[in-house]
């Protein structure tokens, strides 16, 4: 099999990798569907939904001024 694959033009390798992208964006947007349907329960019980969006938006506009005055994280 990767023998095959080594000697494959790119659309037989696309057409030979077509499922394993299949699968995987399906495990992707599972995940994310999850994930999304989690958060919005959460958010659903919190009790000082005003606080939670200030903090979010504060959030936000921290990473887009951060970003703007181009500060990057240190790399270790």
């Amino acid at each position: 099999m990767c023998s095959v694959l080594v000697q494959a033009t790119d659309w037989t390798r696309f057409l030979y990798l077509a499922p394993v992208f299949v699968i995987g964006i399906g495990l992707i947007a599972a995940v994310l569907i999850l994930l999304g349907r989690a958060f919005a329960d959460s958010i659903r019980d919190v009790k000082h939904k005003n606080v939670l969006w200030l903090g979010a938006a504060a959030m936000l506009v921290a990473v887009l001024v951060l970003t703007y005055l181009g500060v990057s994280l240190p790399k270790e």
